[in-house]
């Protein structure tokens, strides 16, 4: 009966309970325990949600303030139960406005969330430090009750205010309050107001100023500035906080390198105490957890091995696991990597590093060795990792503690999953080429290279080389398939019994789909939860379609981390933490997974087709299922995944409206000054600027790797049944003229649009009618003359469409030539093409999916499962029914 209903209270009170049977360090008193800091760098995000944010509805009409209802509906009548306010009055609730605010506030992924978790240090520290003074003396350090006004909380607050330090690196903090903009502006009052919530924080920001030179000119001065919070006016009755600290940068730090370590390499100066915690802006914590600390901060003087700690590893629950199944996939991915996976690495492994969790680093040690994160543009994308490198590299020791925790939030959406899984894609790539990892490699022994190499870039190099596999698979089983060979070995004789060959495939077949992987997170959630329950929630994840999630990312490691490798110029990523589940428009998605899964996909799956129709005659076994189903599986995910995983997909009036979004997107044409989603024109171009980084070595390797999309042609061309099997050279060359006529009538129809389509579309419109006529009286001759058969024309199809994309890719990269000899524009015309025609491939199916209503619904369960065991009325939420009814207690 005293069980808490609420599912985190149960979580929190379990984890608490369990822990204080593991083995921590005793705690010292509060006076006796070693002094920490904590960091929180913060860009631009959300700090409080506004009233405006929180009753703002969506496409759908759904506002944050009513999923935030439905989705904690325990929570929320809780609240109104403190703050005394009847639920059913409108009114009344909307009075509280203000409460409300703060409320949503500490559910969403905001820096508001962050401080008031992080603070719960220094109310933990004064309880704790009051506990130890009813069996002190009076007199501690010096100081009397009598010199504190006689005041134990006092006391105790002067104390915890010694042993604790909060710093939030707010970097356009001076920006924000000099700026106009509405938003701005409202950032920098939250700011102002959470300092003055929290005496004890304090704000690191930039600030620019010009100062004039003798010469009359004037020149930009930039410092690292600290303020606290000034209530009663004492300091500046203006501004509500007091400078503390002004101290001048040579630069400006942001245009040094990346944004977020150099935000964190300007504040560090103003942390004090001997240890660190860095903390990200989406995390939490809990005042039973930071009862804790004294213990953890014990572990720096207790040697772990043959030394001691430089960074303490902590654990973090993962706190937007249950908003839909893709955050609950991301939950326990991370669950499992942020406990056992990162307990591993830091024994028996040794190779844990830091990960941008909430680890505490041993300040001395890190301040006077480079600090806690590099910096350098591009290379160090992924700061946090080379913090660990730099402590292992100088003998340091990090090690992974599992009772305490904190919360973390996660991207939750499709695309926010994307955005971060590239992110790091590209870190990863831009550490395989960095000294760092080079010099980890030749100090440390054969079994901790290993262990380093699987666990940070031999993971997305294995996963770039398993992508790869398949296309040199299938390119090797394309040559055997054109040239005879397979049919020559298939019916030699001597081959009589290949059963026990397909049986051998048919069991492979079952771990090749990434089986293995999910092994850690049953394990970890078998030890958590009972391996009952471990199973149970495996048979769900594969219900809720989780390996087509998995594969889907496995093409997304894969394009990022090579672009990365091949041409470098890894960029920051921003993910959002929209809180609103929305649905993401078919050129949305068009525009984010064309170049690193649609294209692929279409050439794995022309790779399959050519497969099964040359080799189908004389396949009798099924050798060829065994062989392919995986990869056709790989296919199927990597087109339809994002659009399984978007919410309302399958409706048909948001089909309608992605198409013709998608449409006027492609048509718009002229690119320059417009943005990627703005234009078709624009984004292409955008798509290939990775492009001008590249070296010569780089590019060269681009042509050689594109040059395999000749094979089909060479070896299709050959089979036709015009040719008569004829097999000299010439048959090859007359191809290549057939892509010359139509190149040809590409570039005519483009001269075409340039001189006419302005002034005299009739002209313009007839030119093409009679290229139109031109080539449909070719293909009539040919048809009569030459004895062209039907089934030519779909074989010349798959011949000639991946010769278009290797001269495609070719201009691409030798994109000043081909602007300066002029074809560009049949070039550009020739890839709209194509994007139309890989578009109309790829909506095409959902399309005739959303003919059926019972797929949206379908979708609807698929996606959003785990809210619905919460009470979440998910189905009226995309229904977008907020407000337009009342809800009944029966509903």
């Amino acid at each position: 009966m005293d069980v808490p209903t609420n599912l985190d209270a149960r979580r929190r009170i379990t984890f608490f309970a369990n822990s204080l049977f593991m083995k921590m360090p005793r705690a010292p008193q509060v006076h006796d325990m070693i002094s920490f800091s904590v960091l929180t760098p913060y860009y631009n995000e959300e700090v409080l949600y506004s009233s405006h944010e929180l009753n703002r509805k969506n496409e759908d009409g759904i506002s944050i303030l009513f999923y935030l209802q439905k989705i904690y509906p325990d929570e929320w009548k809780n609240f109104l139960e403190r703050i005394g306010v009847d639920p059913d009055n409108e009114e009344e609730v909307k009075g509280c406005m203000d409460d409300i605010l703060i409320w949503a506030s500490y559910r969403g992924q905001t820096l508001a969330r962050t401080v008031r978790g992080m603070m719960y240090y220094r109310r933990a520290l004064e309880v704790q430090c009051y506990e130890d003074m009813k069996s002190e003396q009076d007199v501690l350090f010096g100081y009397t009750l009598a010199d504190l006004g006689g005041d134990e909380s006092a006391r105790s607050k002067a104390i915890a205010d010694v042993k604790f330090t909060y710093v939030v690196a707010c970097q356009l903090y001076g920006m924000h309050k000099a700026s106009k903009d509405s938003r701005e502006r409202g950032l920098y009052e939250n700011i102002l107001n959470l300092m003055l919530t929290y005496p004890a924080l304090r704000i690191a920001y930039i600030d620019e100023k010009e100062v004039p030179l003798p010469n009359g000119k004037m020149e930009k001065h930039y410092y690292s500035v600290l303020v606290k919070g000034d209530d009663e006016g004492l300091f500046s009755p203006l501004t509500s906080y007091c400078e503390i600290y002004r101290v001048k940068l040579p630069g400006k730090p942001t245009e040094v390198g990346e944004g977020k370590p150099n935000n964190q390499n300007h504040a560090i100066i103003f942390t004090r105490g001997e240890a660190l915690q860095a903390i990200d802006m989406n995390q939490d914590n809990y005042l039973e957890e930071s009862f804790k600390m004294r213990n953890l901060l014990e572990e720096f003087l207790i040697k772990h091995g043959k030394s001691k700690p430089t960074i303490l590893g902590v654990r973090e629950h993962i706190f937007t696991g249950s908003v839909s199944s893709l955050a609950w996939f991301m939950s326990n991915q991370e669950t499992s990597f942020v406990t056992i996976g990162q307990r591993v690495l830091a024994n028996p492994l040794k190779v844990r590093f830091h990960y941008g969790h909430p680890d505490v680093f041993d300040r001395i040690f890190h301040i006077t060795r480079g600090g806690i994160s590099k910096a350098s543009k591009v290379i160090n994308l992924s700061e946090d990792i080379f913090a660990g490198f730099n402590s292992t590299l100088r003998q340091g020791n990090v090690t992974h503690h599992e009772y305490i925790q904190l919360g973390k939030g996660r991207d939750v959406g499709m695309n926010q999953i994307s955005n971060f899984e590239a992110k790091v894609a590209n870190g990863n790539g831009e550490q395989t080429l960095c000294r760092d990892v080079h010099r980890l490699g030749h100090r440390f022994d054969f079994y901790r290279m290993l262990s380093m190499y699987f666990t940070t870039v031999g993971f997305y190099f294995n996963s770039m080389v398993a992508v790869l596999t398949v296309y040199v698979f299938l390119y090797g089983r394309l040559y055997l398939v054109l040239s005879g060979l397979e049919k020559s070995i298939l019916q030699d004789p001597r081959i009589k019994n290949i059963k026990p060959f397909a049986n051998a495939l048919a069991t492979q077949s079952v771990f090749q789909l990434g089986t293995l992987l999910i092994l850690p997170m049953i394990m970890e959630v078998g030890l958590e939860k009972g391996f009952g329950k471990a199973l149970a929630e495996f048979i769900i994840m594969q219900l809720q379609l989780a390996p087509m999630f998995f594969t889907f990312h496995l093409g997304t490691k894969t394009h990022y981390y090579g672009r990365t490798i091949l041409h470098g110029g890894a960029k920051y990523r921003g993910t959002g933490r929209g809180f609103v589940v929305r649905h993401a428009k078919f050129a949305e998605n068009y525009r984010m997974y064309s170049r690193s899964h649609f294209v692929k996909a279409l050439e794995l799956l022309i790779l399959l087709v050519v497969y099964l129709a040359y080799g189908s005659s004389y396949r009798s076994s099924s050798l060829y299922v065994y062989v392919t189903i995986s990869m056709w599986f790989l296919v199927f995910c990597w087109l339809f995944a994002p659009f399984i995983f978007n919410p309302s997909c399958f409706e048909w009036h948001k089909m309608v409206d992605d198409w013709t979004d998608w449409w006027k997107w492609m048509n718009n044409r002229g690119g320059i000054g417009l943005a990627p989603e703005q234009s078709w024109e624009a984004w292409w171009v955008s798509e290939h600027e990775h492009l001008k980084n590249g070296t010569v070595r780089s590019l060269l390797l681009e042509l050689v790797l594109s040059l395999r999309l000749l094979i089909y042609q060479y070896g299709i061309v050959y089979h036709l049944h015009i040719v008569h099997e004829n097999k000299s050279f010439m048959i090859y060359a007359l191809s290549w003229l057939v892509i010359g006529i139509v190149l040809v009538s590409l570039k005519v129809v483009s001269l075409g649009r340039e001189k006419f389509v302005t002034k005299f579309q009739l002209v313009f419109r007839i030119l093409k009618g009679i290229v139109f006529l031109v080539l449909i009286g070719l293909m009539v001759v040919i048809f009569v003359g030459f004895d062209l058969a039907v089934s030519d024309v779909g074989a010349s199809v798959l011949a000639f469409i991946p010769t278009g994309w290797f001269i495609l890719l070719m201009a691409q990269v030798c994109g000043p030539l081909f602007r300066r000899i002029g074809p560009w524009d049949s070039i550009q015309e020739m890839a709209r093409m194509y994007e139309y025609t890989m578009g109309i491939l790829i909506f095409l199916p959902i399309a005739v999916l959303s003919w059926f209503p019972f797929m949206s619904e379908f979708q609807t369960r698929l996606l959003f499962n785990q809210a619905f065991s919460r009470g979440l009325q998910i189905s009226r939420i995309l229904a977008g029914q907020d407000g337009r009814g009342t809800i009944t207690k029966r509903e």
